[in-house]
Order: C-alpha cells, then structure tokens, then sequence
C-alpha cells in the first residue's frame, strides 16, 4: 500500500514538473491573446491513465505552476483542466476498453476536446467579460475570438496532444505498469 501511494506520488510530481516545463522549451502558436503550445497537455493526459487522483494532482500542480510563471488568465485555463480532467480519467477507469479501438478512442478524445475547450472559452468568457483583461487583450470580434480560436483552436489542440500522450503511454505500456492499460488487456 505504502509503495503504492509512493509511486503514485512520484508519478504525479514528474507529470507536474513536465507540465510546467513543456511550456517554456515547446513551439507556440501564437495568434492574438491566444496560444497554443505544442504537447502542453501531455503530462495530464498521461495521468488520466494512471488515476483521477493523479489528474487532478496534474492539473492542480501544472495550474499552480503557471500561477507563478504566466499571466493569470493562462493560470485560469490550466487550473479549469481539473474538470476535463477528472471526467476523462473517471471515464477510463470505468471502461479502459476503449483504448484498444481506435475509433472509440477517438470519440472519447474528441468528447474530452469539448469539455475541455468550453470549459477555458467560459473562463476566457468571463475573464474578458468582467472586465479583467489587463495584459491579455484582442483585437475584432470578441465571438470569433472566444469560438474560433479558444474553442475550436482549443478542441484541435487538445485533440493533437491526448492523441502524442496515447501514443507515448500505449509504447511504454509495454514495458511499465499503467492501469488502464493493464484493465484494458484483462478484458480482452
């Protein structure tokens, strides 16, 4: 039990340090208050496969990061992926079957996509609405800048990065312990 909760907690902590670095070496995407970042979203998506208690240590790690290091809407952003995270990791633990088809892993991606992105365009919404957008601003339409680019852009780039994070874990499922995939491997 002991060694457990020690592996659990070692996971979480290189997951977290990951997050907050993969944002300052990764390619960006810049376009107006907007940016992506290239795998920024790995290191959560990874823990969806070990645990919720894990994702949610991610996200409130990874949030608590960018608290100290970004502007406080991107804190806001990353501390809103508590709730994808909690959702989709809750999810693959009750049907880890789904990583064996493509298909169906692909419509659970794309499920957490939405979540995910609607979730920052609210907060994006009401960070801007309120009035708070002191040294985060936009130029134009504020619904082609909310739908287009945080949620639609939010969507592609959650989609790009959970499909790098299954990836990854599927190759190094074979060689380390991951829970869901040693779940989706006893139902076979």
């Amino acid at each position: 039990m002991k060694t457990n909760s020690v592996r659990k907690l070692t996971i979480a902590a290189l997951l977290i340090a990951m997050g907050v670095i993969i944002p300052m070496i990764m390619p960006k995407i810049v376009i107006g208050p907007a940016s992506f970042t290239l795998a920024s979203h790995v290191p959560l998506f990874v823990a969806m496969f070990f645990s919720p208690s894990i994702a949610i240590a991610v996200a409130l790690g990874t949030a608590f990061g960018f608290m100290m290091t970004a502007p406080f809407i991107i804190a806001l952003r990353a501390l809103s992926h508590v709730v994808f995270a909690v959702i989709g990791a809750n999810y693959l633990q009750k049907h880890p079957e789904i990583i064996l088809s493509n298909k169906k892993f692909q419509v659970y991606n794309f499920i957490i996509g939405l979540v995910h992105a609607s979730v920052e365009l609210i907060v994006v919404a009401i960070f801007f609405l309120a009035g708070n957008s002191a040294g985060a601003t936009y130029e134009g339409n504020l619904f082609i800048f909310l739908f287009g680019f945080i949620g639609f852009g939010g969507l592609i780039h959650s989609m790009i990065d959970y499909n790098i994070a299954f990836f990854v874990m599927k190759s190094l499922s074979k060689a380390f312990d991951v829970p869901v995939f040693l779940k989706a491997k006893e139902m076979k």
